[in-house]
């Protein structure tokens, strides 16, 4: 077996890259503020559906996810104006329902941490890893409340 065809059989095999107990803290993270966990492809398909505004987080392990995007997140909903609904999904550990929201992020390529946010089924405002990479958590919710405003 060629070792991309390997790594892909333990990706498939395995399906979580990363052990339960490192993640669902991180997952917390959001959940405890009110964000819907999304772990099948079908919660995802229902959630993007619904009418009014939905915030999709892309979570992920990575420093960035922790320094800038969940805190920055977080920080975006103490403004006036909030998504009516708040969803998330964990990059390496729900990997089918992560695999199900990418489709909706075209034509943005996948990236970990992400944020998007959907009015009425349609992508209206992305932020992509680079957006978030070396940013201060302020600047994310900056960016994200500037969005809320437009479209909440």
């Amino acid at each position: 077996m060629k070792r991309k065809e390997l790594f892909n059989f333990v990706l498939i095999k395995t399906k979580n890259m990363y052990p339960t107990d490192l993640v669902m803290p991180m997952k917390a993270e959001l959940t405890d503020k009110g964000f819907e966990d999304l772990t099948t492809p079908a919660q995802v398909e229902e959630a993007l559906k619904q009418p009014g505004t939905t915030l999709l987080v892309i979570n992920s392990v990575c420093g960035c996810a922790a320094g800038a995007a969940r805190p920055g997140v977080v920080y975006s909903l103490t403004g006036d104006k909030k998504p009516d609904h708040l969803t998330t999904v964990f990059a390496g550990f729900d990997t089918e329902a992560v695999a199900e929201a990418r489709k909706h992020l075209a034509p943005f390529p996948p990236s970990s941490p992400c944020v998007a946010l959907f009015k009425d089924g349609e992508l209206v405002h992305m932020l992509e890893r680079h957006h978030i990479e070396g940013n201060p958590a302020g600047a994310i919710a900056a960016n994200l409340q500037a969005a809320f405003d437009e479209y909440c």
